[in-house]
């Protein structure tokens, strides 16, 4: 069943989740990183350039010809799968696809309206029997 983990209080979505793919990279761990539209994948597609300041994630679209063996994979529509590991949702609803991972990472800004709809993808999970972790991130920098 796939482990289901809520980052919650963060002040920014976008730099939690590019610590979060470069964390899993560092672990050697495939992620895919599901974006709401193409805008946002562009500018996560940037922030991940920097990220780490001294080092780099290396990552790609899923329909690139080195998305098989890319560990970071950016997608905003998610049509190409190419592996089961790791799913960070940037999205404001539950992504359809999600159970075919080993862990979907769910990440919840200071914002009310994306408080209200991370809400709801808890209880959508809850309600399946999914188990939910959840990790306050107002008490530490680093996730």
């Amino acid at each position: 069943m796939t482990q289901i983990d809520f980052y919650t209080h963060v002040e920014d979505k976008l730099k939690t989740a590019c610590a979060l793919s470069a964390t899993a990279f560092a672990r050697g761990l495939k992620v895919t990183v599901f974006c709401p539209d193409p805008e946002t994948a562009h500018r996560f597609d940037r922030m991940l350039w920097t990220t780490p300041a001294i080092g780099f994630v290396p990552h790609c679209a899923p329909e690139d010809a080195l998305a098989p063996v890319t560990p970071v994979i950016v997608d905003c529509r998610g049509e190409t799968l190419t592996h089961d590991e790791v799913l960070l949702n940037l999205r404001t609803e539950w992504p359809p696809f999600f159970s075919r991972f080993q862990r979907l990472i769910e990440i919840v800004s200071l914002d009310d309206e994306d408080r209200a709809r991370a809400r709801e993808r808890f209880r959508f999970y809850r309600d399946r029997g999914y188990e939910i972790r959840t990790h306050d991130l107002s008490k530490t920098q680093n996730p």
